[in-house]
């Protein structure tokens, strides 16, 4: 048996306990991770953390903290697997991190003055334009889209940002409603074929599309995504109950039916004003 340590407020503490979760006297799981095995979970926490974030209610900042120790725990079970190659340690981690905000805070850590936000992320911008070239990626120039491996909806949002700032972007919201239009006729066009790659094709033109009017309208995609998710979740749920309430078999029921049920969780939701219709 390993003794666990008793100051639990300390991330030293935490360490040890990932140092025995992988330890000869360790968890057969844990002892089984890599990192490539782990990324499904680092990905679930983060969105259960955003969910957390988002959440309404009096226990969110109770929630909050549970999500953000699960994320904790995963950053630091990834640089254990790395401490245990002899490739970095958890210093190592935190004086990168350290480096990098203070070099890319000079108007904070400098002589560097700024007067807005706006000013602050040009120098972000340019600070890692000069980071980018000592680490010798010198883009073809200025005129490269970098976009990080975000989930698909908000990769589409940010290579939008991105290319706003070559000066390739639609100058209002009608021009973009014009090209959402656009694809749904392509894609209208491409549903009358037999060819299952070009509506895949059309269809992904359309929901990059809407990622753009979403950013044209100062509304990030992926979290407007993520509210529509929830409410038809909630509708969904309220549906089945008052069906069950009516003694009503779901599987059994019509499409009329069904609609009715829908439409009745709607207008409930919607009295409550626990989601918008």
């Amino acid at each position: 048996m390993v003794t666990a340590p008793t100051d639990l407020k300390k991330i030293q503490s935490l360490v040890e306990i990932l140092e025995a979760l992988r330890g000869p006297q360790g968890c057969p799981w844990d002892k089984e991770q890599t990192h490539e095995s782990l990324t499904q979970y680092l990905i679930e926490e983060t969105h259960e953390l955003v969910e957390a974030i988002e959440e309404a209610s009096q226990d969110r900042d109770t929630r909050m903290k549970e999500e953000l120790g699960d994320v904790l725990f995963q950053v630091l079970l990834h640089t254990q697997l790395a401490s245990e190659r002899s490739a970095f340690k958890l210093d190592d981690v935190i004086e990168g991190i350290c480096k990098k905000l203070i070099r890319r805070h000079p108007h904070v850590f400098g002589n560097v003055k700024v007067s807005n936000s706006n000013e602050v992320h040009l120098n972000w911008e340019e600070i890692k334009k000069q980071e980018r070239q000592l680490k010798g990626e010198f883009e073809s120039a200025a005129y490269s889209i970098k976009v990080p491996p975000l989930p698909a909806l908000q990769r589409a949002y940010k290579i939008g940002q991105q290319t706003k700032k070559l000066n390739f972007d639609w100058e209002d919201v009608d021009g973009v409603m014009l090209k959402v239009e656009e694809e749904l006729d392509e894609l209208r066009e491409a549903l009358d074929g037999p060819s299952r790659a070009e509506i895949e094709h059309e269809l992904g033109d359309v929901l990059f599309s809407m990622a753009q009017l979403g950013r044209h309208l100062n509304m990030e995609p992926e979290k407007i995504l993520r509210k529509a998710n929830e409410r038809f979740e909630g509708r969904f749920k309220k549906m089945i109950e008052f069906c069950t309430a009516d003694k009503k078999n779901w599987e059994t029921l019509d499409t009329e039916a069904k609609e009715y049920y829908w439409d009745k969780a709607k207008e409930a939701l919607k009295k409550t004003g626990t989601l918008q219709s």
